[in-house]
């Protein structure tokens, strides 16, 4: 899997003698009345050192807010500003960091943390040592914010190589080594959490950067060929099925949907054992679906060329449950994982699927299609099948699958159908780690409006055209899902991929939504199944 360039550890020494290129500070915003009391409604702001900077601050002979006031802070979220210390302490650079308004009688939110963090070690890149200061609580709450704060620390140092021929004098490298400031070092749950977050963000980076290369290098023979490489060295179940193993398996919406593409299409199945993992309770089976479509041009039903170059990240389902077995394999939790990655190119050509054909589909369905834009429902369908054949009692199936989900929710919440037990414990879980769902409704006159005159079920609704189209989507899946099966379609089609400037700890490009997602309820379903 690999590896973020930037290193995490843990540290307690005061943070005014740290012998570091810059420490980080937090700062938060604070409205005041003209007496200068906090008032909800007042015209004068404020700043406020967070929690953990308090020696700097004596260092600095309690000036410290106002030096920073002078130079434009306001302790907006994510704000950064650089203060050159002149041997005030020991590190040459003091970065305040914000974090919005003090929250009462608490640290900040986790994420607050975590884009913070990522802001700052963005802002540093460049310097090789930088030491966060920020909020760690000493409660029930410190572990979910170290968590945060380190995993924010190493995916906003995030950086893609990319394919440039020439240096970028502008381009500086990615910090080197951050220490997190704690009270003690040696705690072995605080140690236990970096060590997580450096599992977690391994799985990010790697998704990442799968999203991020080039289509003409990861069509489906070599993306397949590159996550069963990754999954065999951390010692995963890998079996991969070619064009003529899918034909011989009766794939026949994997099939459809790469008969345009001179790449022929591939389903990979990722196997962990949880033999040996600590557990004497049952174990549970979660199957974890990912749609892999390497470049969608619609097909026969073409997409319009604007932004056509983004379809490179069509893939990016498919990409993130590959990179969670990878961090299962390492975390080694107490249930049994099986993925299942339908790998497929869709292109229009002599030879490609039409609207108007019959697919019969590995449980035996057959489809009308009416939009070869809608593949990705085909290629998960059979995938879905197969994993429930195999036997799960829970299924997470993640997808760019439609528009509709940004139109609907935009680009940083996903949308989420199928059981609703199971539709709110993934909500839970991506409020946990800032990857945020919302579930939709999964309603009866959609799926009637997929009656087919020649087959089982059409493709898409078309009396309904692109309204409700998410839910079409939903609608059209759980047609696989056999009934004794929990299952829950996560539609990423926006969080996925950031096209705008770097924020918080997404850059541009791959986002990697929805892995820590999918890592939570793993865990959740460990602890509490």
């Amino acid at each position: 899997m690999t590896s973020p360039s930037t290193t995490l550890s843990l540290v307690d020494t005061d943070p005014a003698e740290l012998a570091v290129d810059a420490i980080v500070i937090g700062l938060h915003s604070q409205t005041t009345s003209e007496e200068g009391s906090p008032a909800s409604t007042g015209f004068a702001s404020t700043l406020l050192l967070a929690t953990g900077a308090e020696s700097i601050a004596a260092a600095f002979d309690g000036r410290l807010t106002e030096t920073l006031a002078l130079l434009g802070a306001t302790g907006g979220p994510g704000e950064v500003i650089k203060l050159a210390t002149l041997g005030t302490i020991t590190a040459p650079l003091v970065v305040a960091v914000g974090l919005g308004p003090e929250p009462t009688g608490a640290a900040p939110a986790p994420e607050t943390l975590r884009r913070a963090a990522a802001a700052a070690i963005r802002a540093l890149a460049g310097a090789e040592r930088v030491a966060l200061t920020l909020p760690v609580p000493d409660d029930e709450d410190a572990p979910a914010v170290l968590r945060a704060t380190a995993e924010g620390a190493l995916l906003g140092a995030y950086r893609f190589a990319g394919y440039k021929t020439r240096p970028q004098p502008t381009r500086r490298p990615p910090v080197t080594s951050v220490a997190v400031h704690v009270p003690d070092a040696g705690d072995e749950r605080a140690l236990a959490e970096i060590t997580r977050a450096g599992v977690v963000a391994r799985a990010v980076t790697q998704t990442r950067n799968w999203v991020n290369t080039a289509p003409n290098e990861l069509r489906p023979p070599s993306f397949a060929d590159s996550v069963a490489a990754a999954a065999r060295e951390a010692g995963l179940g890998v079996e991969v099925l070619d064009e003529q193993a899918l034909a011989d398996g009766g794939y026949g919406g994997i099939l459809a949907v790469g008969l345009g593409s001179s790449a022929p299409p591939r389903l990979v199945k990722l196997s962990y054992d949880p033999a040996g993992a600590g557990s004497d309770k049952p174990v549970k089976r979660v199957a974890l679906v990912g749609k892999g479509i390497t470049f969608d041009t619609g097909g026969v039903s073409i997409k319009p060329a604007q932004g056509m170059w983004e379809m490179k990240s069509d893939m990016a389902g498919a990409a993130a449950v590959a990179a969670t077995m990878l961090a299962i394999a390492e975390l080694r939790p107490a249930v049994a994982v099986t993925a299942y990655l339908p790998m497929a190119e869709n292109m229009p050509s002599a030879t490609a699927y039409r609207p108007g054909d019959v697919v019969t589909m590995y449980n035996g369905k057959r489809v009308e299609v009416l939009n070869t834009d809608a593949e990705g429902r085909m290629v998960l369908g059979d995938a879905m099948a197969r994993a429930c054949e195999d036997g799960c009692d829970y299924l997470f199936e993640t997808s760019t699958l439609t528009g509709g989900q940004v139109i609907s929710l935009g680009k940083r919440v996903a949308g989420v159908m199928g059981t609703t037990e199971l539709c709110q414990r993934v909500q839970t879980a991506g409020d946990a780690t800032g990857e945020p769902t919302w579930p939709m409704p999964l309603p009866d006159d959609v799926r009637k409006g997929m009656d087919s005159d020649v087959a089982d079920i059409s493709q898409v609704n078309a009396s309904m055209d692109r309204a409700g189209h998410m839910l079409q989507g939903g609608v059209f899946l759980r047609e696989f899902v056999t009934d004794d099966v929990a299952w829950a379609h996560i539609d990423i089609a926006g969080p996925s991929y950031h096209s705008g400037e770097p924020t918080g700890y997404w850059t541009k490009g791959g986002t990697g939504v929805p892995v820590r997602t999918l890592l939570e309820l793993v865990d959740d379903i460990a602890a509490n199944d």
